[in-house]
């Protein structure tokens, strides 16, 4: 059975907690046939990436899909690219905070999404879930990932497939802050993680 591996990151920014890996770790155990292997990993420029692709390496994965926090966002949106740059507006958990520098010297300025990610927009919208494809990952940790995963993925020729999802806030961490911050049930989230998947195992 291929498995698809599917990372979510653990809280930061004050956070108890991050809506990405309560995704990610209450997943079913196979979609679409395949065996789903989840992974908490760090929000670190370094350490993020790096446990990204060792997860790459130890579970030899036919997609891979990595799950962020994007906070004021109101629908789950699948990234089209990961850009070569990091500009931290807050540290990450380490207390690193690059700012306006390329994420690897010599790598192009992108990648693009190797997951079909307006096709996955469309089935967690047929799913009844807020979905749309976004083309800014942002320049904090989840582009980093994004970015770092493709590059290497790229670099080897290797075969497997691989994209990023972003997430809104959950109820919880909505309700500390302004009134019109939107949010979505953990829930509803994980539906639509479940529907973009079985698309992205699809090959129609």
């Amino acid at each position: 059975m291929e498995k698809i591996l599917v990372t979510g990151f653990e809280p930061f920014g004050g956070e108890r907690t991050n809506p990405s890996w309560e995704v990610a770790s209450t997943l079913p155990a196979t979609i679409a046939g395949h065996a789903v292997v989840c992974e908490r990993i760090p929000v670190s420029f370094s350490r993020g990436p790096a446990a990204v692709l060792a997860a790459i390496k130890r579970e030899n994965p036919a997609i891979v899909l990595c799950l962020g926090q994007a906070g004021g966002r109101a629908k789950v949106t699948p990234e089209f690219v990961g850009i070569n740059y990091a500009d931290a507006r807050i540290p990450d958990n380490d207390g690193a905070r690059p700012q306006g520098t390329r994420l690897l010297e010599g790598a192009p300025d992108a990648h693009f999404s190797t997951l079909p990610v307006h096709a996955m927009s469309q089935a967690m919208a047929d799913a009844g879930v807020p979905a749309a494809v976004s083309y800014t990952a942002g320049t904090y940790v989840c582009n980093a990932v994004l970015f770092s995963t493709l590059h290497a993925l790229a670099k080897s020729r290797s075969t497997v497939r691989a994209g990023f999802v972003h997430v809104p806030y959950a109820p919880e961490q909505a309700r500390r802050l302004p009134e019109a911050t939107p949010c979505m049930p953990v829930s509803l989230m994980r539906k639509a993680i479940v529907s973009a998947l079985e698309r992205a195992c699809s090959r129609d």
